[in-house]
């Protein structure tokens, strides 16, 4: 009975421990149901022994029986046929066979118990593997569907999550450097709007020379406003040739 002791140590094996070791939860589950049809075909081959040896204890038995028949037929015969001794010896014959059937009885009944006994426990066996059969695939989505879970819980709990610091921290290095270009764009914006606004002030300040000179020209100014033109234009450095 030890092929069966094997069997039902792999059908009871602790599968969560299994899969927990295994890199490839797919290949463990698929190499299980291999084991199993193994364990299955070497019962298989050990339940046939089984019925092997009782079909041959049983022909044993059946032979003996009729040469039983057959040393009583003939003892009867040798009775008729007034020879005694004949007669005898054929029933000698007909003991040994008898005695035969008799040694033989009670190991048949046990090799048919036996192979009685297994038969059952391959049939539930074969059972079983056809169940594991039909599971293993919603079995490997389980398990891949667990390990999805497992790993988004880590990520949440603070396990795992280097990544998402080392992204976290470039990002903030990221929004640093936007920053300080907007700070250094401010800066250069400033100067050049002050060197802006002295440019148009001196553009401002010779178009006002110009329409005095323009309305000078023209008679336009008074008289007092023409003297003061004059004495700007006097104290204006001469900056001719």
């Amino acid at each position: 009975m030890g092929i069966f002791n094997r069997i039902a140590d792999i059908f009871k094996a602790n599968v969560n421990d299994a899969l927990d070791k295994a890199e490839d939860p797919e290949k463990m589950i698929k190499q299980m149901v291999v084991e199993m049809e193994e364990s299955v075909n070497k019962a298989t081959l050990a339940v046939g022994n089984a019925i092997a040896n009782e079909k041959q204890l049983e022909r044993k038995i059946s032979r003996s029986r009729q040469l039983a028949l057959d040393w009583n037929q003939k003892a009867m015969q040798a009775v008729q046929a007034g020879r005694d001794d004949l007669a005898k010896a054929a029933l000698e014959k007909k003991a040994n066979a008898d005695r035969a059937v008799r040694d033989l009885e009670a190991p048949y009944e046990q090799a048919k118990a036996a192979s009685s006994n297994m038969r059952q426990k391959l049939d539930v066996l074969k059972g079983k593997l056809e169940e594991a059969r039909s599971r293993q695939n919603t079995l490997i989505a389980r398990t891949q569907a667990a390990k999805a879970q497992k790993q988004i819980a880590q990520s949440f709990s603070g396990v795992g999550s280097d990544a998402f610091s080392k992204f976290d921290k470039f990002e903030n290095k990221v929004e640093q450097l936007e920053s300080q270009a907007e700070a250094f764009d401010q800066l250069a914006g400033n100067e050049n709007q002050l060197d802006q606004e002295f440019r148009q002030l001196e553009s401002g300040a010779g178009a006002d020379s110009e329409l005095l000179a323009l309305k000078r020209s023209m008679g336009l100014l008074p008289e007092a406003d023409d003297q003061a033109g004059q004495a700007d234009d006097a104290a204006a450095p001469n900056t001719g040739a």
